[in-house]
């Protein structure tokens, strides 16, 4: 397995090299190695340049979901299942929503306005999941658009989702950007909600599972 650019990788499949969407515009370079297993999906779509998506890897004795487009998925199903504890409350919920200049994942319409962006992350070291690992003027922004939300008045929430099942806790990746980091704890100093939860993942189901502890400590 060879990864081409941002969005692209070449597979094996079967004997022949295939071209594969990745859906993930981070660098993914603790799981994206050579000769590692991945798992691919077929293309919807019969015309598309590439015939497959890559949607996850195995890493060691664990699946990495890849697919960055999941976690809006996922906390939209656990809102509207009430699984998501201290949001229960909420059913009315808009996907892909503008504020302002941003375009943020979720709102959460049942009493009070819920404002909510998710982020993918697949990068665990020594049982911290890391994000962003590559740095994202977006996700700054995209923090910033949250505070200034709850600042006028709504609430307000980022949820990390872990696409894996060996973390302990989160953390923004300082070292890789600095900016995000500081943005994230603006946030947070600001009163919107920092969340972060870890995936049980399978060949058969992606699903959130168990919350971790947030540590937004330099």
């Amino acid at each position: 397995m060879q990864r081409l650019n941002r969005f692209a990788a070449l597979v094996e499949v079967g004997g022949r090299q295939e071209l594969a969407h990745v859906p993930n515009s981070g660098r993914l370079r603790e799981v994206l190695l050579p000769r590692m297993p991945v798992v691919l999906r077929p293309a919807a779509a019969p015309n598309r340049k590439t015939h497959f998506d890559l949607v996850m890897v195995r890493v060691e004795d664990r699946l990495v979901s890849v697919d960055a487009r999941l976690p809006s998925a996922l906390v939209h199903e656990a809102l509207l299942q009430g699984r998501l504890k201290g949001l229960e409350s909420y059913r009315d919920v808009r996907r892909e929503v503008y504020y302002g200049a941003h375009r943020l994942d979720l709102l959460a319409r049942d009493g009070g306005p819920c404002l909510i962006e998710t982020k993918s992350i697949t990068l665990v070291v020594d049982g911290c999941g890391l994000f962003p690992d590559a740095p994202t003027v977006r996700g700054a922004g995209h923090m910033a658009a949250l505070l200034r939300f709850r600042q006028e008045g709504g609430q307000a929430a980022a949820i990390f989702v872990i696409q894996r099942d060996d973390a302990r806790y989160f953390a923004p990746n300082n070292q890789t950007d600095p900016r995000f980091g500081h943005a994230l704890r603006d946030a947070a100093a600001g009163g919107v909600a920092i969340r972060a939860f870890m995936c049980r993942v399978s060949l058969q189901e992606i699903r959130l599972d168990r919350e971790v502890p947030v540590c937004l400590a330099l």
